[in-house]
């Protein structure tokens, strides 16, 4: 029963995602957190779960500090947390938190050996009346198959049905699952559609019925077919249909189209006068290859007629000067025509040089935009080879610098002094744990010796946090380790100076032996070892003594090398 319920709030969470945004809080959809335990057939181990959500890790990540957590989990603490530190490191030790118990994503890897055990973990479904079982791996395929799951419905209606029931409900229950009639526009349930029949329809034949997607396509397409006309000059044979301002760029662009479709459709008009007995002049016949034809229009009122020496018409009353007039007017037409002719013909002269010459103009432009193209690309070939040039540079100055200060403050007698400033930020951020501690530059104990350093908690370690400042010993990886004797074994002296050289404070240690902060370095450092209750910040920050002044104090360390 509770299985059953876990899974219905499950789908209702799922149909409320559907409606509303999500929040700043992840829901289930948003993030896919863990696998819940109570899917595992055997009580999973601690080592396969999240250190978030706590339940079995999904694309597990392990982070620097060696906790494992769901990938969606990291991503969505670092999302929501600025600086997230480790929950897990938290619990264990919260005073030696450290850099690697920072959480962020480039800073996680993919576990993939956990991933591996997980997936073959025996786990089984808790949806109420499924009976499956299997691997972690087949797991998330079955979920999204699985007929007992109940899952919203896709329509919005906001019903959450089982997946086997799904089709049944879109037949007869689903309230958005609508189509419309396509006789009386009236909209029908799918379960309605059967029984459904229109006023006044009885002895007519039933229209089908169609869905609104249907009947809004047929509607727009039938709106746009008749929203085209077509050319004027359709009659003589042209084709072109459109809008009203294609149609006036059409007849504007094709006029030598259009008078060779009015030549041929006069052709035709006198091959079929011609087959009826009338034979026209020879002056009177059409010249230059018919163009510039479409304005030919006879006058009202007037006919054709017979000639003297042909009928056209048997039986036509037509006067014979009708008919000498008549001809006289054709006349005057196609000469008319024929001139305009010329004059379109000199205009298309006049474009074709222009058209030429914006050619040539065009091939001009592109052979220089091609060679300026081929300079830019050189040149930005040679800034891009002065930028290598000025990083290298850079490199080996910044190289040389760092040299430089490092044999100005390099100490190779065994001896350095230690000069800290602005000590009051530095103890401010140390106490925040922004930087919790300090290094000294390295220094050697002989030319050719051992390479150390110093490294001082303001605010303390370990026994001394918040109540001591700590002062630790280093010993480095030098570039003559394999020349010199190993364990370290040379004492050790700190001290802090009075800068009113009254009272220094003093401490001491001989190295132990057994110690790996003493042995060769195999890192670039050893840990540190040293005095963790080295001073009471209470007396660091006394009036009565001057071991700070001017935000500055100094540290001095002395090794002994007989």
């Amino acid at each position: 029963m509770s299985e059953h319920k876990s899974s219905l709030q499950m789908a209702e969470s799922s149909a409320r995602s559907l409606q509303h945004p999500p929040g700043s809080a992840p829901d289930e959809n948003e993030f896919p957190f863990g696998f819940p335990t109570s899917i595992c057939e055997d009580a999973p181990g601690q080592k396969f779960l999240c250190s978030s959500c706590h339940n079995i890790l999904r694309k597990a990540l392990q982070t620097l500090c060696g906790h494992r957590y769901c990938s969606a989990c990291l991503s969505w603490i670092v999302r929501n947390n600025k600086n997230a530190i480790c929950q897990k490191c938290k619990e264990e030790d919260p005073n030696t938190l450290g850099e690697e118990s920072l959480l962020a994503e480039e800073r996680a890897f993919g576990d993939a050996a956990i991933n591996k055990e997980i997936s073959e973990l025996r786990v089984h479904c808790v949806t109420l009346g499924c009976s499956w079982s299997g691997i972690m791996k087949d797991f998330e395929e079955h979920q999204s198959l699985c007929e007992y799951a109940l899952i919203p419905c896709h329509t919005g209606c906001g019903h959450v049905v089982m997946r086997r029931k799904l089709a049944d409900h879109l037949e007869n229950g689903c309230v958005n699952n609508v189509t419309v009639c396509q006789q009386c526009h009236c909209s029908l349930a799918s379960s309605e559609c059967q029984e459904h029949s229109c006023e006044g329809s009885l002895g007519k034949e039933k229209k089908p019925v169609q869905t609104e997607t249907a009947s809004k396509e047929k509607q727009s397409h039938s709106t746009s077919s008749s929203s085209k006309e077509g050319c004027c000059f359709s009659e003589v044979g042209c084709a072109f249909r459109g809008s009203k301002e294609k149609i006036q760029e059409h007849e504007k662009s094709a006029v030598g189209a259009h008078m060779l479709l009015l030549l041929q459709h006069m052709r035709q008009l006198q091959g079929t006068l011609c087959s009826k007995g009338f034979t026209p002049r020879p002056e009177l016949s059409l010249k230059s290859a018919g163009k510039g034809t479409s304005e030919l229009q006879m006058p009202a009122g007037l006919g054709f007629s017979r000639d003297p020496e042909v009928d056209c018409f048997p039986g036509s009353s037509v006067p014979e000067d009708e008919s000498v007039l008549q001809q006289l007017v054709r006349e005057k037409v196609i000469s008319e025509l024929e001139n305009k002719l010329h004059v379109f013909e000199n205009i298309v002269a006049v474009l074709n040089k222009e058209v030429e010459s914006s050619n040539l103009e065009i091939l001009a432009f592109r052979r220089q935009s091609e060679l300026d193209q081929n300079i830019i690309r050189s040149l930005e070939l040679k800034i891009a080879e002065l930028h290598r040039c000025l990083t290298q540079k850079d490199a080996g100055l910044s190289s040389l610098h760092k040299s430089l200060l490092f044999s100005e403050q390099a100490s190779y007698d065994g001896i350095f002094l230690w000069k800290i400033t602005e000590v009051g930020r530095k103890l401010q951020d140390s106490v925040t744990g922004r930087t919790v501690s300090l290094y000294s530059p390295a220094f050697y104990t002989a030319k050719y010796g051992y390479k150390v350093c110093l490294r001082v908690y303001l605010n303390g370690d370990g026994t001394g946090k918040g109540t001591h400042m700590s002062l630790f010993f280093v010993v480095m990886k030098g570039d003559y380790d394999a020349l010199l004797p190993w364990p370290f074994r040379h004492k050790v002296t700190f001290m802090l100076l009075d800068q009113n050289n009254r009272e220094h404070i003093i401490d001491a240690f001989r190295p132990d032996l057994t110690s790996a902060s003493f042995q060769r370095p195999v890192n670039d450092m050893n840990v540190a070892s040293g005095c963790p209750l080295f001073l009471p910040l209470a007396k660091l920050q006394s009036p009565k003594h001057a071991y700070v002044r001017e935000d500055t104090l100094f540290l001095k360390c002395i090794i002994e090398t007989n």
